[in-house]
């Protein structure tokens, strides 16, 4: 099992680009293929990298993303885009506060409160987990490949709310790991979703890769075309007439895959705005409903998504480990208008 496998098992990862250069051509810059141009511009840069970065979409002109073939023109506007932040790996640690739900000298898990970014990142260097962690616990380990985020065998994103695992020993940190690339690990989810589905459980099998239209939000390929092998697993705790409490266990951990697949099955999840969540879905048109959907909305401004439920192998002790964080405030209020909703009207 190679450590590019164990990264690709990071779950639920907020998804973004990078600028890494930004060049404003002078005006009176003769017209050039863009990818020529990018390769006579960039340190290091070659043909053939400079045309796989521009058809994933990572080079834009004025905001627009374009071909290889694309002739620039004066004052034109490039900006690279890459996966990766242009930034080196060192983590400052910050004295914040964290949720511990259980430690000891080999690894703790922590309740994440939504809101807070896992790890640093563009436009996120400060104030996350990572930060915090490291001002908690000296010396924490790192996967290779995963340089700047020590500590993490997963991760969440930076909306969704619950339960991570964190190692605290290098030992620690290949075993557990491994229980997430081999499936060993249980993980459970609560979602509220738009809609009613007509099962009260099933099964969501789809493979789950980068949109061609937006390269931020996650789709789904039934047919195995483009993506990852994805499976959840779902069922129905609550029906609310407009809107669904469920559960979700996933087999596989890919980037948005319970968000996606959701939207997928026509249940995008509440106030989900990536995936088409952040309207009314379901319901009337009454101003009074709309009122309601806007109160809501306000009391919860994320996904309805929280990492209920982990378990998994102590990697030293051998001990099954299981541990569970209730839902946070702002879910919870938003579940008891919704009930309280239903019954008055």
């Amino acid at each position: 099992m190679s450590e590019q496998h164990l990264e690709e098992e990071f779950e639920e990862d907020e998804l973004a680009l990078y600028e890494h250069h930004r060049i404003l051509v002078d005006k009176g810059q003769s017209s050039v293929r863009i990818d020529k141009f990018l390769t006579e511009r960039i340190a290091n840069a070659t043909r053939n990298k400079v045309q796989q970065t521009i058809d994933s979409g990572g080079v834009q002109v004025n905001g627009h993303s374009v071909k290889s073939n694309y002739k620039i023109k004066g004052l034109d506007d490039i900006r690279v885009l890459l996966e990766k932040p242009p930034r080196d790996t060192e983590v400052i640690s910050e004295n914040i506060a964290l949720d511990i739900v259980y430690e000891d000298t080999d690894l703790l898990v922590v309740n994440k409160p939504p809101g807070m970014v896992v790890h640093p990142a563009h436009g996120n260097w400060s104030g996350t987990l990572v930060n915090g962690l490291v001002y908690h616990f000296q010396n924490l380990p790192e996967m290779k490949g995963n340089v700047g985020r020590p500590g993490l065998v997963h991760r969440i994103d930076k909306d969704t709310s619950g339960l991570l695992v964190i190692a605290k020993t290098e030992e620690t940190m290949a075993p557990l790991a491994a229980q997430f690339f081999y499936h060993t690990i249980q993980r459970t989810y609560l979602a509220l979703v738009w809609g009613e589905p007509e099962a009260d459980e099933g099964t969501i099998v789809g493979h789950v890769g980068r949109s061609a239209k937006d390269r931020k939000v996650m789709e789904v390929f039934p047919d195995g075309s483009q993506g990852k092998h994805a499976i959840t697993h779902w069922k129905v705790l609550k029906r609310l007439r407009y809107v669904s409490l469920v559960q979700c266990t996933l087999e596989t951990g890919r980037t948005h895959q319970i968000r996606a697949h959701f939207k997928f099955l026509g249940h995008p999840l509440f106030n989900d705005a990536m995936y088409g969540g952040d309207k009314i879905r379901k319901g009337t048109q009454f101003a009074k409903y709309k009122s309601f959907i806007s109160n809501c909305f306000d009391a919860m401004p994320r996904q309805a998504l929280h990492a209920m439920s982990l378990g998994f192998v102590h990697p030293i002790t051998k001990k099954n480990l299981y541990f569970e964080a209730p839902l946070p405030a702002d879910f919870s209020t938003v579940l008891q208008k919704w009930e309280q909703y239903v019954q008055v009207d």
